[in-house]
C-alpha cells in the first residue's frame, strides 16, 4: 500500500484476493487512470482515507474480517461524497442492490470484463469532477474574491465583463478538462491562454501550436512525432509536441481551420489520453492539457460540416469568448496610454501631450482589428510624430482609410432615423443634412472630427453649417 497526495486523492481498490487487485489495478494504470490504492484488508480503509482521503472505492462485498456492507456504512457516515462501486458475485446480486440504497454509486458482477470495469471507474470519475467544477465556479463566481492580477497582468482593462471574464478564467485554470477560448482576431485570445495556464499550476511549459493549414500528416507528425524509417526522409526518431507538452499545456491555435481527418486524431487524443507516433503501433500516454483557440464561428462550420460537433462539445467543456474592443471602448483611455508608453521606450521619444479630440476620434472608430490594431495604430502615430502635441493627422488617414463608410455603422445604427427611405426618396439636400447631424452626433459635436468622419476639410464642413443655418433662418 503506498500512500498519496491529498490534492490527487487515488483510487481505493478494496478485496481480499490478490490476483483480482493486482489485475484491476493494472488495467485502471493501462487506461491511464492513477493514482491507484490496493488493499486486502478492509479494516485500513477507514483510517487510511482519514490521512490521504480517496477519489472513489471500489469495494468487494465479501470479504473477511468486516464486509463491504459494513464497511459502506461507514464510509457513507464519514465521507458520504466518496462514491463506492460494490464488486460482487451472481448470488449477492439482491445484497448489491441493497447498497445502492445504502447510498453506493454503482455494482459490477465478478468476472468483469475489462472494458466494462474501466468504463465504470471513468463514469464516476467524470461525475466527481464535474461535482467539484461545479462547486468551484460557484464559488469564484458568487464570492468577492480578487483574481490573481499578476496572471492577467498583460490584458490591461477596466471593463466589467472582461473582470468576470478573469474569474471565470481563474476558476476553471486548475480543471483537467480542454479549454476553448473565442473571439475576433487581436482581442487578447493568446494572452488568455497564458495566464489559464500560468494559474494552472502545472509544471509542464505551455507548447504553442498553429494548426491552420497543416495537412492530417503534417498535424499528426507535428503533435504526435514519428520513429525512424515511418516515411521516407524520417531518418531519426522524432518527438511530437504532446510529448514535450507532458505535465503541462498544449495550445492548439486557430483550430477552426482543423481538417476533418485531423479533428477526429485530436477527439481520439482528447478522450483516451493515448497518441501513436507515426510509424509506431504502441500507444503513448499523455497528461497535457489541451487549450484552444479560435476566431472561426464553430455553430457556423458545424451546421456546414466543416467542424465535428462531438469534438467541438469536447473542446468547450469550458468555453470563454473575448469581447471585441468595440463593445469594451471604456479601455480605450488605458490601452491607448500604455501603448504610447510602449512605443516611447521602442522608439526612444519622449511621450507627446494628448489632444483633446483624440479620444473622440478613436470613439468613433470600430477598430476591426481591435487591440492589435489600436496598437499599431499609436505606434505609427508616434513613429511620424515630431515634437509638441500628438498629430492627429495619421490617425485620421488610417481611420478614413480603413473604413469603407467613413461613418461608424456601428454606432450610426443606434441613431434614430430622420430620413424614412420607405416613402419618397431624400432630396441631396436633405441627404446632406441628414449625414452632418449624424456625424456631429458620432463626433460628440466636434467638428474636425466630424469633417474626418464625412471625408471632408472642417472648412467645408463650417461652411455647409452656415448656409443651413442661413436657410433655417431664412424660413422664418
Amino acid at each position: 500500500m503506498k500512500g498519496t497526495d491529498n490534492r490527487n486523492p487515488p483510487i481505493i481498490l478494496v478485496d481480499d484476493e490478490e490476483e483480482i487487485l493486482f489485475s484491476s489495478k493494472t488495467q485502471l494504470r493501462l487506461a491511464g487512470i492513477d493514482p491507484v490504492v490496493t488493499m486486502n484488508d478492509g479494516r485500513e480503509l477507514i483510517s487510511f482515507i482519514d490521512t490521504h482521503g480517496a477519489a472513489l472505492v471500489v469495494l468487494d462485498l465479501m470479504m473477511p474480517h468486516c464486509s463491504g456492507e459494513e464497511l459502506l456504512k461507514e464510509l457513507m457516515q464519514r465521507f458520504p461524497a466518496i462514491q463506492v462501486i460494490i464488486m460482487t458475485a451472481n448470488q449477492d446480486i439482491e445484497r448489491a442492490v441493497a447498497c445502492i440504497k445504502e447510498g453506493a454509486s454503482d455494482y459490477l458482477v465478478k468476472p468483469v470484463e475489462n472494458n466494462r470495469f474501466v468504463a465504470a471507474i471513468r463514469q464516476l470519475m467524470e461525475v466527481r469532477r464535474l461535482r467539484q467544477e461545479v462547486g468551484t465556479l460557484k464559488e469564484a463566481l458568487f464570492s468577492e474574491k480578487q483574481t490573481h492580477h499578476k496572471a492577467f497582468a498583460t490584458m490591461l482593462t477596466q471593463s466589467k465583463t472582461m473582470h468576470r471574464i478573469f474569474q471565470y478564467a481563474e476558476a476553471i485554470a486548475p480543471s483537467q478538462e480542454p479549454v476553448l477560448v473565442m473571439g475576433e482576431t487581436g482581442v487578447g485570445k493568446e494572452l488568455m491562454i497564458q495566464a489559464i495556464h500560468t494559474l494552472s499550476g502545472r509544471m509542464g511549459p505551455l507548447i504553442p501550436v498553429n494548426v491552420a493549414g497543416l495537412d492530417d500528416t503534417m498535424f499528426s507528425d507535428t503533435l504526435f512525432g514519428h520513429r525512424k524509417g515511418a516515411y521516407s526522409g524520417a531518418t531519426e526518431h522524432r518527438k511530437g509536441l504532446i510529448s514535450q507538452a507532458q505535465g503541462g499545456s498544449l495550445f492548439l491555435d486557430e483550430i477552426g481551420d482543423l481538417t476533418p481527418t485531423s479533428q477526429v486524431k485530436l477527439l481520439r487524443l482528447i478522450q483516451d489520453r493515448r497518441y501513436y507516433p507515426l510509424g509506431s503501433d504502441l500507444a503513448q500516454q499523455t497528461d497535457a492539457r489541451i487549450l484552444c483557440a479560435t476566431h472561426r464561428d464553430l455553430s457556423t462550420r458545424m451546421k456546414n460540416n466543416l467542424f465535428r460537433s462531438d469534438l467541438y462539445f469536447r473542446l468547450s467543456a469550458h468555453q470563454l469568448t473575448l469581447p471585441p474592443l468595440r463593445d469594451r471602448k471604456e479601455d480605450l483611455p488605458l490601452l491607448t496610454r500604455h501603448f504610447l508608453q510602449e512605443a516611447s521606450e521602442n522608439l526612444k521619444k519622449p511621450v507627446p501631450g494628448l489632444p483633446h479630440e483624440l479620444f473622440n476620434l478613436l470613439y468613433a472608430h470600430d477598430f476591426p482589428g481591435n487591440i492589435r490594431e489600436l496598437r499599431a495604430m499609436i505606434h505609427d502615430a508616434l513613429a511620424r510624430h515630431g515634437t509638441g502635441t500628438l498629430s492627429l493627422t495619421s490617425l485620421k488617414a488610417t481611420i478614413a482609410n480603413r473604413n469603407a463608410n467613413p461613418l461608424n455603422h456601428t454606432t450610426l445604427d443606434a441613431l434614430p432615423p430622420r430620413i424614412s427611405f420607405h416613402g419618397r426618396l431624400p432630396t441631396i439636400q436633405e441627404a446632406e443634412e441628414f449625414l452632418i447631424q449624424a456625424a456631429l452626433e458620432l463626433a460628440h459635436g466636434n467638428k474636425s472630427l466630424a469633417a474626418t468622419l464625412l471625408g471632408i476639410t472642417r472648412q467645408t464642413l463650417n461652411n455647409k453649417l452656415r448656409r443651413q443655418e442661413e436657410e433655417e433662418s431664412s424660413r422664418f
